[in-house]
């Protein structure tokens, strides 16, 4: 991710957390909204209402930042806005709003896919416009936003009926094309030179594998386009999965273990693996898929508590030897 300036305002009196605030925010609200779906869905409710409330609140936090800098300095917001890290308030808008319905809350799901989907258009379009054809991993976010969408678009289907769910197969399709157009601005040598955004790489093809899942128990389809889901389903979850060893290869060629905000670019997509497995495991019946996930899902929690003690470390101003 393109990291903001260190300093806020021609003063440099502001902190360098706070210009640093709406990628790192969005990626941590990513990662926390991720194992939050994922704990609920291995029946850890408690720990997994603790997470969504940590998760809103990050949200909250970002959301002000955004409003901040969109009311009050223009050209910084337009600058941030240039920049594929911007595209994570559209995808943790998402997550939280895919959360949220699966506790039940639909009007507030809802409200988090029209707010979505309004930001959505305008940063994608700015991003694209300025991607650079040597991208880190967070030329991803293209795919990570729009697939978000399409997965809480497909949750809320049953409430609105097919045509959202039709709206939710062209978003999935558009991720996509949007992937492979990222893949081809990505910069490999990132994979072992990375500071920890370039994880998304997996994590966009997870989210991919989710919204399939998602589509193909949506019931809106049937014959040979549900059997062209599930085949798709089962192909990208396994692509995301040669992602995650090649990754994690990398991580051991190269190690990097120095806390980085950009880790939380890292969380996200062990988070977004797991759930894809449990998701495309109820989907297709795939028992072995399940426990992949849940295995899959305690490795995000610890990474995501690693994180976390780094973070606390860099603020407390003690060196952090965390991932």
């Amino acid at each position: 991710m393109t990291r903001a300036p260190a300093e806020v305002g021609g003063s440099g009196a502001g902190p360098a957390w706070w210009a640093e605030l709406p990628p790192a925010a969005g990626a941590a609200v990513l990662a926390t909204g991720i194992l939050s779906v994922g704990l609920h869905l291995t029946g850890f409710e408690g720990v997994s209402v603790v997470t969504l409330c940590l998760a809103t609140a990050l949200w909250l936090l970002l959301a002000f930042d955004f409003s901040t800098l969109l009311l009050g300095d223009r050209r910084r917001w337009a600058a941030t806005a240039d920049t594929p890290p911007a595209l994570t308030a559209v995808a943790a808008t998402t997550v939280l709003g895919a959360r949220f319905e699966l506790l039940g809350l639909t009007p507030v799901a809802v409200a988090f896919l029209v707010l979505a989907s309004a930001v959505w258009p305008v940063l994608l379009a700015t991003v694209l416009l300025h991607l650079a054809r040597r991208a880190p991993g967070a030329a991803f976010l293209v795919c990570v936003a729009t697939q978000g969408l399409a997965v809480l678009s497909v949750l809320l289907a049953p409430e609105t009926g097919d045509w959202l769910a039709r709206v939710a197969l062209v978003l999935f399709l558009l991720g996509l094309v949007l992937y492979a157009d990222a893949l081809a601005r990505f910069d490999v040598r990132q994979v072992v030179t990375g500071a920890g955004d370039h994880w998304i790489a997996g994590g966009a093809m997870a989210i991919s594998a989710l919204a399939g899942s998602k589509l193909l128990t949506s019931g809106a389809w049937s014959g040979g386009a549900e059997t062209a889901l599930r085949r798709t389903t089962f192909v990208l979850l396994a692509l995301d999965l040669t992602w995650y060893a090649v990754l994690l290869c990398g991580e051991f060629a190269h190690r990097r273990l120095r806390y980085d905000v950009l880790r939380w670019a890292t969380v996200f997509p062990l988070g977004m693996t797991a759930v894809a497995s449990l998701s495309t495991a109820a989907a297709t019946g795939v028992d072995w898929l399940g426990t992949l996930g849940r295995v899959l899902l305690w490795i995000a929690v610890a990474a995501w508590l690693l994180t976390a003690y780094g973070l606390i470390r860099t603020f407390t101003g003690r060196p952090a030897g965390t991932p």
